[in-house]
């Protein structure tokens, strides 16, 4: 017998025990009004016998497996394959859960997944928010010392123009995690990359061109050098203003043919649901990321070149180690962005810009603080000049 025929053999017994049972009342009352007249129907015509297994059913969450060889009611029960379930015993095969919703441990029935994202109320998203504005506050109070104390030595030295740029970038830079924290939206997906990959931009160009000025002013110092006229102001808003206009229309072209938006993640996480940005453009993502690569590597071959030079009137030194922080904070990204899954991307983007633009301000500008504030007495011109000397 086949399935098909199994399925016909059971329907036809279940109309018999159906007749069995209503012939059997109705001749029970038609033998009660003719006082015996009429001779019943032998009930076992419509009696069946019960049909042999040769084992048990199988039970929820698990299907019946045919035995090559055995009669079609001999069968073995296989456990669901993962993400399926089976709500019935002797289930033929398992169903598969929509996409929303995911199985219970006994694989019996469907669990609807629960939404996720990093929120400012988890501990994690707490800290990360906690920490960039520890940083901002802090990138703040740099600009104001260096504000204030604008007309010293220190603070002149290797273009004033663009440490307070570097610092206003930072700044930002420390903000514009929360736009990675909380529900993505269409804003928060379309800003959060490029402002990100813009205020990088402008911040390593800016320390470009600070340790090319200096190189520079050191290579030039004969008075009939060609170079000279390099050396200033000009030559650091060129560098600026290129290597941010580059970054900025690598942006604009990714925003404009394939831009990120909200969506969601159904298969990284059990019970979960993701919500994040779609990078829309992976290969632009990618681009933006490689841009800052190459400008974090021209920063630091010159900070490297000019680190032996007098450090009374440049910071190459300390550029050259914040250099080599940024550096090791983003090679051990890209592995770790690549396995990690769920929220959690988002968190080990948000601990890398964190931690990078930490260790430029820390690096960059904490010594010369620490001249500024506790050790006046050195930032005096006649103090510096003795130093290179």
């Amino acid at each position: 017998m086949t399935g098909q025929s199994y399925s016909v053999y059971n329907a036809v017994y279940a109309v018999a025990h159906a007749l069995h049972a209503m012939l059997t009342s109705s001749s029970k009352h038609r033998a009660i009004a003719s006082s015996g007249k009429q001779k019943l129907l032998h009930p076992q015509v419509w009696q069946t016998q019960p049909l042999s297994l040769c084992n048990d059913p199988c039970n929820l969450g698990y299907n019946k497996i045919k035995i090559e060889g055995k009669p079609f009611c001999c069968y073995k029960c296989l456990n669901c394959p993962e993400g399926k379930i089976a709500n019935q015993t002797d289930s033929d095969d398992c169903f598969p859960c929509p996409e929303e919703s995911y199985p219970n441990k006994d694989q019996i029935v469907c669990i609807k997944k629960l939404t996720t994202f990093l929120t400012y109320k988890e501990p994690l998203g707490i800290t990360l928010t906690s920490v960039a504005f520890f940083f901002s506050v802090i990138s703040v109070v740099v600009l104001g010392i260096f504000i204030k104390h604008q007309h010293t030595p220190i603070v002149k030295a290797n273009n004033r123009s663009l440490t307070y740029i570097l610092l206003i970038a930072l700044l930002f830079s420390f903000l514009c995690i929360l736009l990675f924290i909380g529900q993505p939206d269409q804003v928060k997906c379309l800003m959060r990359q490029a402002t990100f990959g813009i205020l990088f931009s402008v911040a390593l160009s800016c320390i470009l061109g600070k340790t090319t000025i200096v190189l520079l002013a050191f290579m030039t110092t004969k008075p009939d050098s060609k170079m000279r006229k390099w050396v200033g102001k000009r030559l650091a808003s060129i560098i600026v203003l290129s290597c941010s206009l580059v970054q900025t229309t690598i942006c604009s072209v990714w925003l404009s043919i394939s831009p990120p938006f909200p969506d969601s993640d159904m298969h990284s996480e059990a019970g979960e649901i993701v919500l994040e940005c779609n990078e829309g453009s992976v290969m632009m993502f990618y681009i933006v990321l490689g841009f800052m690569g190459f400008l974090t590597f021209i920063s630091f071959t010159v900070a490297f070149q000019a680190r032996k030079l007098p450090d009374s009137f440049n910071e190459a030194k300390f550029i050259t180690f914040s250099m080599f922080v940024f550096c090791s904070v983003w090679v051990l990204f890209v592995p770790t962005y690549l396995s990690t899954k769920g929220k959690y991307i988002v968190a080990v983007e948000v601990f890398s810009i964190l931690a990078s633009s930490a260790g430029l301000l820390g690096c960059i500008f904490f010594p010369k603080c620490y001249i500024i504030v506790l050790r006046p007495d050195l930032n005096r011109k006649k103090q510096l000049i003795k130093k290179q000397k």
